[in-house]
Formats: C-alpha cells, sequence, structure tokens
C-alpha cells in the first residue's frame, strides 16, 4: 500500500443546520397541482438545452419553452457529486446540514440487505433531517410518494429517510429492487414489470446508432481522448450475453428508458395524481452520468444520448398528462452536479488542466504528520481522500490549537503543489467573504468549522483527481456547480430568469405552492418571482 494511503485513513463529516425559515403566509394557487414531479437528470449541464436547442424537439424541449427556467442555477456547495446533490434537492439544505457531504458517506450499509441481489445494502441512515416528502404526508398521511432511479442514492436521497416506495436497478439481477429499509418484499406491481420487462430479453443485442444523420452532429467521433481510447466509435452495441447485458446497461440510452418505463408503471399502481390531493413522483435519470464519465460531456456520445433523453421525457410527460392534466401537473427539471471535460480532450476552457493523483500528496501528508507527531497527537486520527484533511474528533478532544498546527503544514505543503488552486483551513473559510469568495462559501456550505474536516483542497479549474474516469467532477468551480432549474405547471410564470439560484430553494418553493410548512430551518428561499398567486 502507497504511503499515503497507508499514513492517513479517509473520513468525511457534515455539521449542524442553520439558514433562512421558508414562509407558507403568502396566498397560494386556487387549485393546488395533483401531482408534483422531480425529474433529476444526473450530470446535466444546461448548456446542453442552448446548444441543441433546434433539435430538441420532446420534453426537455417542451420544458425549456413554456417553464420557468432559471439560467444561472447552481448546487452552491464543494463536493459536487451525485449523494450530496440528491440530498440538497428536496430537503432545502446544503450537505452540512443533510450529513451528506460525498458519495463514499451516501447510502450504501450492510445494515440494509437488498432484496433478492446480494449487493451492497442501502438506506438513508446518514441523512439528517427532513424533506419535502415529509412535509407533505406530515400535512396529508393519504399523500403519495414514489421515488424511482437507475442509482440507490439517486433514488433514496431526494426522499430523505421517509419509508415510502423506493426503488433503483440492480445491476446484478436486471431488475429493480430495494432494501429492507423500506420492505421485506417486492409489491406484485414491481415483481409484475421485473418478470414482464426483463432487462436482458429486452435490450440485449440491441444497437445504439446515431438518431440522427451524422451531419447532425457537429462533434467529431474521433477523438480518442475519449474513453481512454477503447471503443469511442459508433454504433455500440449491447452483449448478447445476459449477466454482461444487465450490467453494461447503464452505461446506454435504454437505461433511462427502462427507468422512465418502470416509473410510469409506478404511476399506475399507485394512481399518482389521480385522487383529490397531491402526490409527488422522484426520477432520477442516471445514463447521463455514465456516457459523461466515459466519453466525456462535449462528445457525440453526449449529444445523441441527450436527444434521444428529450424524446424519452416528452413521451412520459404526454403520460402523465393523460392521466393527470397539464392544468394539475407540476414538473420540476434539475440536475445533481455538472462535469468537466477530460484533460486529454482539449479546449480552449480546460487547457491549462491535468489529472492529478494523490501520490502527489504525499509531501503535504508528510508535513501533516509530522506536525501531529510533535504535538503527539495519534496519526490514526487523521485521513486525507484528496479532497479534505480530516480528524476523528472522538478520539482528539480539546486539541484545537495542536489540530491547526497540523492544518497549517498540510495546508502550506498542498499550496505549492501542482494543479492546486487553493488548499484552506475550514477556520479560515469561515472568515472569507463568502459573497465575493465563491469557493470559500461552497466549502462552508459542506462543512462548519469544529466538525470532521480541517483542511480542503481546491484543484485548478478543470483539472480533475486520477485517471478512474476519462472525465469527472466533484469541484466547487462552476461547470460542476452550475445545473438546470426549470419550473413547469400552470402554478409558475414561463420565461427566463437569469439572477443567481440555488437548488436548495427547490423545496422551499414547493413547501409554499402548496401552503406547507417547512419541519425545520432551511438554506433555500422562496422563489416567488416564478409563482402564478391568486390574490
Amino acid at each position: 500500500m502507497p504511503l499515503l494511503l497507508a499514513s492517513l485513513l479517509f473520513a468525511s463529516c457534515a455539521c449542524a443546520p442553520s439558514g433562512a425559515s421558508a414562509s407558507a403566509s403568502t396566498p397560494r394557487p386556487a387549485e393546488p397541482p395533483a401531482l408534483v414531479v422531480v425529474l433529476t437528470i444526473d450530470q446535466f449541464m444546461p448548456a446542453y438545452l442552448e446548444r441543441w436547442r433546434d433539435q430538441l424537439t420532446g420534453g426537455l424541449g417542451r420544458l425549456a419553452a413554456e417553464g420557468a427556467v432559471f439560467t444561472q442555477a447552481f448546487h452552491d456547495h464543494a463536493i459536487t457529486e451525485t449523494a450530496p446533490g440528491h440530498a440538497s434537492i428536496l430537503s432545502g439544505r446544503f450537505p452540512y446540514s443533510t450529513g451528506i457531504a460525498g458519495n463514499a458517506v451516501g447510502v450504501n450499509t450492510d445494515d440494509a440487505p437488498l432484496i433478492g441481489t446480494h449487493e451492497t445494502g442501502a438506506s438513508p441512515a446518514r441523512f439528517q433531517g427532513t424533506t419535502f416528502a415529509d412535509w407533505l404526508t406530515a400535512a396529508n398521511p393519504e399523500a403519495r410518494v414514489l421515488s424511482v432511479s437507475r442509482k440507490d442514492r439517486g433514488a433514496i436521497l431526494p426522499i430523505g429517510r421517509g419509508t415510502h416506495p423506493v426503488y433503483w436497478y440492480a445491476r446484478s439481477t436486471g431488475r429493480f429492487t430495494t432494501s429492507s429499509w423500506y420492505a421485506d418484499t417486492l409489491p406484485t406491481w414491481v415483481q409484475a414489470f421485473n418478470d414482464e420487462r426483463h432487462v436482458f430479453t429486452r435490450y440485449a443485442g440491441q444497437v445504439w446508432d446515431l438518431l440522427l444523420p451524422a451531419s447532425a452532429y457537429p462533434e467529431p467521433d474521433s477523438v480518442p481522448g475519449e474513453s481512454f481510447g477503447q471503443e469511442f466509435l459508433f454504433p455500440y452495441t449491447m452483449p448478447s450475453d445476459s449477466m454482461r447485458a444487465t450490467s453494461m446497461l447503464v452505461a446506454f440510452p435504454f437505461m433511462d428508458e427502462y427507468t422512465l418505463d418502470f416509473a410510469w408503471r409506478g404511476v399506475q399502481a399507485l394512481e399518482l395524481g389521480q385522487r383529490a390531493h397531491t402526490d409527488l413522483l422522484s426520477v432520477s435519470l442516471s445514463t447521463t452520468d455514465a456516457v459523461g464519465h466515459r466519453w466525456g460531456p462535449d462528445s457525440r456520445e453526449m449529444h445523441d444520448h441527450v436527444l434521444r433523453l428529450d424524446r424519452m421525457i416528452g413521451a412520459f410527460l404526454d403520460s402523465l398528462v393523460s392521466v393527470v392534466g397539464a392544468d394539475r401537473l407540476t414538473v420540476v427539471l434539475t440536475a445533481d452536479h455538472g462535469m468537466a471535460s477530460s484533460p486529454e480532450v482539449r479546449t480552449a476552457a480546460n487547457s491549462a488542466s491535468r489529472r492529478v493523483y494523490l501520490e502527489e500528496f504525499q509531501v503535504a501528508v508528510n508535513a501533516a504528520a509530522t506536525a501531529a507527531a510533535r504535538a503527539q497527537l495519534p496519526l490514526e486520527a487523521l485521513g486525507f481522500d484528496g479532497f479534505t484533511l480530516t480528524v476523528d474528533r472522538t478520539v482528539v478532544k480539546g486539541r484545537d490549537r495542536d489540530l491547526r498546527r497540523v492544518g497549517e503544514a498540510f495546508v502550506k505543503a498542498a499550496r505549492g503543489l501542482s494543479g492546486v488552486q487553493r488548499a484552506d483551513l475550514i477556520d479560515d473559510l469561515a472568515k472569507a467573504d463568502t459573497v465575493k469568495d465563491v469557493i470559500a462559501r461552497r466549502w462552508l456550505h459542506m462543512f462548519r468549522p469544529g466538525g470532521d474536516v480541517i483542511a480542503t483542497v481546491t484543484l485548478t479549474p478543470h483539472s480533475i483527481f486520477g485517471d478512474a474516469n476519462p472525465a469527472t467532477h466533484g469541484s466547487p468551480h462552476d461547470y460542476d456547480a452550475q445545473v438546470p432549474l426549470i419550473f413547469w405547471g400552470s402554478s409558475f410564470r414561463a420565461g427566463r430568469d437569469d439572477a443567481f439560484t440555488r437548488v436548495v430553494d427547490i423545496a422551499p418553493t414547493l413547501a409554499s405552492l402548496l401552503g406547507l410548512t417547512p419541519a425545520e430551518r432551511v438554506d433555500g428561499v422562496v422563489l416567488e418571482r416564478a409563482l402564478v398567486r391568486t390574490p
């Protein structure tokens, strides 16, 4: 094991909540929506809605043309990963409050085994606080909630700790499942879907080729920086082998089609939006994330998948309108994070980017270890994961001055490393002008002084950690933090809004729309300028 990994344990933490309350005192529409649908597209960049606008003839195009479109919407936290992003969407709170500070501390646990598979279990046990789903069902226990995703964290975290129907895709079986946190068995409708539409019989051997003529795609299809130079040319064929097909589906557009098909079956089975009160449907679509990691955000593969996704969402919305009615349907479109281009695929924006490896931080780790030894602090209490230097405060108590010296030694050494834009002590970030210093603000929305994180590292723009993926995300820079945000439905004013907006504003806005009161203080605010109010 490399010295870096052997010398410091890996850890992460988020801390106590604070923020503004959402008010439910303003008047609401005369008739609330029957169904609120929250569509989260994993790793979806808002630039796609403009870049391919003339080709978006389905659901994405419709939402962008008819909805309240917030063009400057951001996840205003630093570690822009799937778990923290999904945890903020319907909680209205930042990661320091939800307790979900990264994928590694998201939902996976052996304490909640899955039904019908031996894959790692999953639950919202680490999630702190409540969500819009809790506020909705507290106000009306008859309200129904359904959450669906390819990813466990994409299905679980928008809903929080509630034991509502929550389902995700098991790669080992090709079936949708859940964990013992939610149920002991799958309901009849889920079993029937899995049996009738098993992924192998439906998609094995299917070919993914261009939806439109090749001339409609300005992106070259011969970029060896994509997919690490392996299999980067259209067409792509799903394996005929059942085990390989169920696993590889996640990187093909068919996965989102399969997820939406399952969500539609759930709408029918649970009669969502077809009764005398408001229900909630959360759908997280994950193929953009798989395509982006493998081929990059500016690839022909991403372009084609977004066009296909546009058509899929269009058909899904048409189905919802057919049973709920357009005037009783509210749709929110957003994403959990953005994306950086591969350093090997050079553009004007990322010309100075590079890959940074954990081993390069050995000098900073050694400096921290030396300072800890001088202060007689146990080395096993410290950890570094590339983003954060952490301490287990249950092991080290009342040693704040010594911990600061350890952090200072680490930060000083890290600042001199290639690919590092800045390294900061959390205590110092708390003194920054967080209006002007966006990166400081986003780190403080992840972690608070006095917690387990004592120092943070921010790479130079478009630089990325490691070589696990051709392209990735996770930084506090705008390209990773900016996401689409659209509210669509009769309760919202159509048009573009170019003011700075945050994803944590979604939950309090929906709460205000329905006259709900959040169960705790939230970080988001009500986007009053988007709402149509009845006097």
